[in-house]
């Protein structure tokens, strides 16, 4: 135990642990405690200061009147009761004390002055926070054992809405969804005779604000300067369909084109890439309204960030291990009846195996706050952001080309010419989108149109043959 225990002091504070340097006050004591039972547990160390070093208590101390008095301070002040494990470690001769907190049943648990409203405490990352009145209510869901996306949403009729895109969904699978499997799935609820929508059957149509996921190509590797910019709205698989195609109509590809036929390898495996938002989409916290899912390009790595910390009860090292706890239980439910998810707790696994085999570094996946935070690092060439050689050599002020362009003047030198047609199925947009790119490219003097109507094509200008 005492082996084990100091590997967790040399980690540092953290969501599950709390070093004071020497006996705090009572407030300090009882929230730090409180927040534990609200989160994943954890251990509040007494005579270990701020940066890890063990001090020790004062020689003179009376270890048993401590360990009274903690219990004392935790009865009094936190409601409801929580019985801590309080016991002592010698460390090289140093006496620290222990209390050990256990996530509670009884949730919320909160510091009795101030009341539930105002006193309950959650661990966001090594610091306690207030909960606020939305933490509060999930807190509560989860003593009843039931998720924000099975509560009925009694605000919107049910018939007003068009479910086809899930519809369609089922039968991509060869399956089919009526009233009584939408019951089944908790998308829907019966009251009084009355059908009501589920939040999950409103998340999965992207009715609420913050079911949007944005996503921006950044020159460098830095936000300063962004290339590319989209936010996706609407039902989650189309914005999973449009986030995975803006990923790779903005990472690098390796093949050869003959005609319109060309045998890709993205950078990042596409295996990763889909595992990744899967995870966002379907664990992220959607209580919050204010908060959505953000796609960031980089230079050198992909980073999708999604709001909500890891599940409480669960830490990262947890997570890394592969367990798993479900906090959409409705939305995750649907996407394993669709085959998105193969195998509860597999995905981040998935990811990083996925990635050291195509040969890249480890993925970092980590809980920032009440983030989750993907790094998925990208190949990066001796000089980011310039043309691949396989794009021929490209005069320096068109060293800034997106990889869409890139793709382009590809085939162009290959094949001569290229039509909107062979664009929209080259970079995979659609026929408005291609003519944007194409005017643009036209606009920096890279590219000529030629011909008119159905004739029309695209050559590059002289100087860049």
């Amino acid at each position: 135990m005492i082996v084990s225990l100091i590997d967790e002091i040399k980690n540092g504070e953290s969501k599950t642990l709390e070093f004071k340097k020497e006996f705090p006050n009572n407030e300090s004591i009882a929230k730090t405690v409180i927040a534990f039972s609200n989160t994943s547990g954890g251990k509040l160390i007494i005579g270990v200061d701020n940066n890890g070093k063990i001090i020790g208590l004062k020689e003179n101390v009376d270890i048993f009147d401590l360990q009274d008095k903690i219990a004392s301070i935790i009865y009094d002040d936190c409601y409801p009761n929580i019985i801590p494990e309080i016991y002592t470690a010698n460390i090289d001769g140093k006496i620290i004390i222990v209390v050990e907190v256990f996530r509670g049943s009884l949730l919320p648990y909160y510091f009795k002055k101030e009341g539930k409203n105002n006193g309950t405490y959650i661990r966001i990352g090594a610091t306690n926070r207030k909960a606020s009145y939305d933490n509060i209510l999930e807190l509560e869901r989860q003593k009843r054992n039931i998720s924000f996306d099975e509560e009925i949403n009694y605000d919107v009729d049910f018939y007003s809405l068009d479910i086809s895109p899930i519809r369609l969904e089922f039968e991509k699978v060869g399956k089919q969804i009526d009233m009584e499997k939408l019951k089944n799935l908790k998308l829907i609820k019966e009251e009084n005779g009355k059908i009501y929508p589920t939040n999950g059957l409103l998340i999965l149509l992207g009715k609420y604000e913050n079911c949007t996921i944005k996503c921006a190509r950044f020159k460098g590797k830095t936000m300063d300067i962004f290339l590319d910019k989209k936010d996706y709205n609407g039902d989650l698989f189309s914005q999973l369909e449009k986030a995975e195609s803006f990923i790779k109509n903005h990472i690098n590809l390796r093949g050869e084109i003959k005609g319109l036929q060309r045998t890709d390898t993205y950078e990042i495996p596409i295996e990763a890439i889909r595992e990744a938002l899967i995870n966002a989409v379907v664990h992220r916290d959607y209580t919050n309204m204010g908060r959505d899912i953000k796609v960031g390009i980089y230079d050198d790595i992909l980073n999708i960030v999604s709001p909500g910390g890891f599940p409480s009860t669960l830490t990262e090292k947890d997570i890394l291990e592969g367990r798993s706890e479900v906090r959409n239980k409705v939305i995750a439910r649907v996407f394993k009846e669709l085959n998105y998810i193969e195998q509860w707790g597999s995905g981040i696994k998935r990811i990083k195996s996925t990635c050291l085999k195509y040969g890249l570094k480890e993925p970092i996946i980590k809980e920032t706050g009440d983030f989750v935070d993907v790094e998925i690092y990208r190949e990066v060439p001796e000089s980011a952001g310039k043309v691949p050689e396989s794009a021929g050599k490209v005069p320096e002020k068109y060293r800034d080309l997106s990889e869409q362009e890139i793709r382009i003047i590809e085939y162009i030198k290959n094949n001569g010419k290229i039509t909107s047609k062979e664009v929209e199925k080259l970079i995979g947009v659609k026929n408005r989108r291609a003519r944007e790119i194409l005017k643009e490219m036209i606009d920096r003097k890279i590219i000529t149109r030629k011909g008119r109507g159905r004739s029309t094509y695209y050559s590059l200008k002289a100087h860049q043959k």
